[in-house]
């Protein structure tokens, strides 16, 4: 079952809210002398968590099925790319990092307890069975993750996310599970951030400004690429077009640069020009993984009251 994104929390005493984690949706299947992980897209995610493997075939003898989401923290705050790190093709490496950087289960639904089907029955009911299966187990890679009825605590769930948590889901409690259907809610907390433009890159299919890249300084007063934007219109970006070629100079970017072409980039796409560092854009972003804007951003304004020496990767902490 997965979740639809809406700009609010809905309201009423039918709804549960949970925090939103920051990992690989997993759904758990477990029988006497196996256990099975699957992502929500049917990816086997066993062999990458071989920890999480042998703590759930440890702590469960009774079959069941449980959904919930593994996630690797640091300091308190996700590390998602240690999660990536995961998907490797050599055993002795995940071996290693399962050891290094242990996952963490937080469990929020079960489908199955014993011999009990409850894909059909309501959310309360379904909790309330995850809760007694959870009932005596302690372990540090396993957690039942918060749930409440209050509104305003999933309010301010959603208003200090942004660290282990990237949101807060809202679920109906009467509804039942349903595979494959976007029936919960997703709220995300969104985020702004003044960037320095670095660099843009053509469009694939024109000499027009296609996205601008983005860049923050560190803390040594290196301009690190973060991520890009472009979320201009077609005038918009003929207008700017002619601007930023007069702009062009390397190197653009002092510190971490744009990556080169991949598998789903054209020669063009792959190409970057540098920019002298002038110009700076506030822009919407939700989720932050290893200093770099995880998805693509919204491009709000050009800031022209604002230096790019102000542009610092302070503004990634909150």
């Amino acid at each position: 079952m997965e979740a639809r994104i809406a700009a609010t929390l809905p309201a009423g005493l039918e709804w549960q809210y949970e925090p939103k984690w920051d990992g690989f949706r997993c759904l758990a299947y477990i029988a006497p002398g196996s256990v099975s992980l699957y992502s929500k897209t049917g990816k086997d995610l066993a062999r990458f968590f071989p920890e999480t493997v042998a703590m759930l075939a440890r702590l469960f003898a009774e079959p069941c099925v449980l959904d919930g989401e593994l996630v690797i923290t640091r300091d308190g705050r996700s590390a998602f790319e240690a999660l990536q790190a995961r998907l490797h093709p050599a055993a002795s490496r995940i071996e290693r990092l399962s050891r290094e950087t242990p996952a963490r289960y937080a469990l929020f639904d079960c489908l199955q307890s014993g011999t009990e089907r409850l894909v059909d029955a309501p959310l309360d009911a379904r909790r309330a069975a995850l809760v007694r299966l959870l009932g005596g187990v302690d372990d540090p890679g396993l957690f039942l993750s918060d749930a409440t009825f209050d509104r305003g605590r999933a309010a301010d769930w959603l208003a200090h996310s942004g660290a282990a948590t990237d949101g807060v889901i809202a679920k109906r409690r009467g509804d039942s599970y349903h595979p494959g259907e976007r029936s919960m809610i997703k709220v995300k907390r969104r985020r702004t951030a003044d960037c320095v433009v670095g660099g843009f890159r053509y469009a694939s299919n024109a000499l027009i400004v296609g996205s601008l890249l983005l860049g923050l300084y560190d803390e040594d007063g290196r301009l690190d690429h973060v991520g890009f934007t472009s979320g201009l219109s077609d005038e918009e970006r003929a207008a700017l077009t002619p601007r930023l070629e007069k702009m062009i100079e390397p190197p653009g970017f002092t510190g971490r640069a744009p990556g080169g072409p991949s598998r789903w980039s054209t020669d063009r796409s792959a190409e970057w020009q540098p920019l002298r560092a002038e110009l700076v854009v506030e822009v919407e972003f939700d989720q932050v993984t290893g200093q770099r804007f995880r998805h693509g951003t919204r491009f709000l304004r050009w800031r022209p009251d604002k230096t790019p020496g102000q542009c610092t990767m302070e503004q990634l902490c909150g």
